[in-house]
This record gives structure tokens, sequence and C-alpha cells, in this order.
């Protein structure tokens, strides 16, 4: 079987994560890195072995040697990237979120429809094992019916700060949290409320606060703070908890297994999404490409998120932003 031609288009930290994964997946060939950054393109290229860099998009786009890209790009400039992927007929794992707004959202739902590739929207925590095995206890009604989820995913200063001036807290890390909650339920919210806080003198404030309000009497909280005190002992406070009528679950994220004590103080590092095992790019992540290559090869559409949920969980977090501008209760119909 002819390997897959994988490209990564944008090589900061996410399309060098992807990189590294996509190096060490099985029947795939990392045909080409490109990106901006000279410096960037170079030292990834030597330590993958990868022979074709370009600052050029449609050149990749082009190439017959090119099956499938990672866009790993701002997201703002995720729609104009994917568009011309799935014009091209390549097939897209697109990060999260899915485009910069609702309208973006729906170009790319027509495009991928009318595409001979697939669309896949990297949602990671879809593919962490801990959620799934949590949502499978949703489903299985081990719970009964769900009454609240709260989910929390914030963020020391120093690299929340790094991100402001990129992209809001709401929609870089609660986009997660806001579809995790449609998963589980397997349904939309009717009313979002939202307070959005300004801290420091980025374009984005600081923290949000999101509830979401569903027609079987269930309440979703979705807290993003990216300016934690420095001195708080983890890289990421993050954790989901969901109470039903007949129990309840959680899951954290923040703390996966290993404490690290050393003169920089305490760290607990990933050993979830993408830690690094023996030379290779493993976890959640690498389970993320991996099946999108099963997908490719076997011709079969993605099933573990759709196009249309992806661009589900935008529309929410555009919503409640909003709300937070009104100061107001919105009420919300799905434009899917």
């Amino acid at each position: 079987m002819k390997r897959i031609g994988w490209a990564v288009l944008g090589v900061g930290r996410f399309g060098a994560l992807h990189a590294r994964v996509l190096a060490g997946v099985a029947d795939v060939e990392l045909a080409a890195l490109c990106g901006r950054r000279p410096e960037l393109l170079g030292s990834l290229a030597a330590e993958l072995n990868v022979s074709w860099t370009t600052d050029d998009y449609r050149q990749v786009l082009a190439s017959d040697k090119v099956d499938a890209v990672s866009i790993t790009t701002h997201w703002r400039q995720h729609c104009e990237l994917a568009l011309a992927a799935l014009a091209s007929g390549k097939h897209v794992l697109l990060e999260k979120p899915m485009a910069a707004s609702s309208q973006e959202c729906r170009q790319l739902l027509e495009a991928a429809a009318k595409s001979t590739g697939y669309l896949l929207v990297g949602h990671v925590c879809r593919f962490d094992p801990r959620v799934f095995l949590a949502r499978q206890a949703v489903q299985a009604g081990r719970l009964g019916r769900i009454v609240s989820m709260h989910a929390k995913r914030n963020l020391p200063r120093a690299p929340g700060t790094l991100r402001l001036d990129k992209i809001s807290p709401l929609m870089g890390d609660g986009v997660h949290d806001v579809d995790l909650m449609l998963w589980f339920l397997g349904q939309m919210p009717s009313r979002i409320y939202a307070r959005c806080l300004r801290v420091h003198d980025y374009q984005y404030p600081d923290l949000a606060w999101a509830m979401l309000e569903f027609a079987d009497r269930a309440v979703g909280v979705v807290e993003t703070n990216w300016c934690l005190p420095e001195q708080v002992p983890t890289t990421i406070d993050a954790r989901l908890e969901v109470v039903g009528t007949d129990g309840m679950l959680s899951i954290d994220c923040g703390h996966a297994g290993l404490t690290l004590l050393d003169a920089g103080g305490l760290h607990f590092p990933d050993t979830a999404y993408w830690p690094r095992v023996h030379q290779r790019q493993v976890g959640a992540l690498a389970h993320e490409l991996d099946y999108f290559a099963q997908c490719i090869r076997r011709e079969q559409p993605p099933q573990v998120i759709s196009p249309v949920e992806a661009a589900r969980a935008v529309a929410v977090v555009e919503a409640a932003e909003q709300s937070s501008q009104v100061g107001a209760v919105l009420d919300f119909r799905s434009p899917y």
C-alpha cells in the first residue's frame, strides 16, 4: 500500500508536535514542512530528516506527493488554508478551533461536503482515554440524568499571557470543554451567559466563565483563567466534573501521575497528550493522527468528531463571548 504523504503547514509549537508524531506513524511519510520562520523550518527539517521545506503552502497543495496536511497555523488563518487544501482534494487535519467565526465554519462545512478529502478538526481531548471512558459511562446511564458539569482549564500567568494577544481563553482552551459537554450530553445549550474579565492590557481578556443551560435542566460551567499566580505548582489546572442523579465522575488533567521536584520547583510533566518516550512522540495527539491516517487508508470518513460538531463548539464559544459583551443571558439556537 502506498504511504500517505503528509505535510505540516505551520511549524510553531503545535506544528513541531504534529511533525514529530507523524515521523513515527506507520505508513506515513512526512513529505514537507511549510512555515514562515526559516530557522524553525531548518532545525525541524534537520531533526526529522525532511528534505522539502517551503514558505508557500500553495506549492505543497499542488504537489501529488502530498495526500494529507496538518494545518497548525494561527487560528485566524485556518479558514483560508483549509479551504484551499479541501479544494485541492487533500485530507485535512485542522487544529482547533475550527475557524475564527461561525461564518467561516460554515464555509468550511460547505467545502468539506464538496471535497474528495476528509476533514478532521483536532479536538484532541476526544482521543484522551480518560475522556472516552468518562463519556462511555455517561452514555451507559451509570450517572443517571446529568444535572451539572463544571470544567476548568487554567494556566499560570507566564504561559497564559503569552497567548492573550493571539486568542481568548474561552476560544483557546474553553472550546475543548464546550466540545466535551456537547459530546457527553448529545445536545446543544438553549441559553448562554458569560463574563470575561480583563486583568492586564492584552488584546483579549485574561479570564472567562461561561454558563450553558440545557433544555433537560442540565447546567454546564466552563472556567478559563490565564492569569493564575506564577507560584501555583501546576503546568495547567484542568479538571472536568460531571454530576448526575445517580452518580458523578471527574477527570483530572492537571495531574497526569508524575510529580517532579527539582531546583526550579515542583513540576507535573505531561504524560497524556504528547510526551516523548523512547525517541517517539506518543499520547492522545499520536492517537488522533494515527486514527486519521487509518481513516485515509480505509477510505472511511472520520467518526470520532465530525466537522459539524467542531463548528458547533465554535458557535457556542462565540455566543458566550457575545453574552459577555452585552452583559446578558442569550437564548441560543444552533446554526448547524
